[in-house]
């Protein structure tokens, strides 16, 4: 639905290594870039990719109130690892791994501010894979 997303960052090093750290218990990647100021990552196959980088115009970066960025995990135990590879690495606790059946049955995610206060989820629409052997 979307070609790309970009989030700014005041400190390209330190955001690098929260995305790293953030991303990977998803299965994304990040890529090489030619760019010395933003860096990208992408699951691998997919075409939707994310920057993060220094803003273009050379104003300060911050977080827009409302604006949230959600990456899907194929499992619930990938939410709880995005969650807590986030806030190990400095990422702030917007909300903790857990269902959340105001947004449907099996809707279970979690929530972090980036370290320059951006919004990030991390959420699995699927159910339980304990649950769903035992229900067959």
């Amino acid at each position: 639905m979307f070609s790309h997303m970009t989030i700014g960052a005041s400190d390209l090093p330190r955001a690098s290594a929260f995305y790293d750290a953030a991303l990977a218990p998803l299965g994304i990647e990040r890529l090489p870039v030619k760019y010395a100021t933003w860096a990208s990552w992408q699951r691998p196959g997919e075409a939707p990719k994310l920057w993060v980088g220094l803003p273009f115009n050379k104003m300060p970066a911050h977080p827009g109130n409302g604006w949230m960025a959600a990456f899907s995990a194929s499992s619930r135990k990938a939410v709880d690892e995005a969650y807590a590879a986030a806030i190990s690495a400095g990422a702030g606790d917007e909300g903790a791994p857990g269902l959340r059946p105001s947004f449907g049955p099996n809707y279970y995610g979690a929530y972090v501010r980036d370290p320059d206060g951006n919004k990030i989820h991390f959420v699995c629409r699927e159910e339980e894979a304990t649950e769903a052997a035992n229900s067959n």
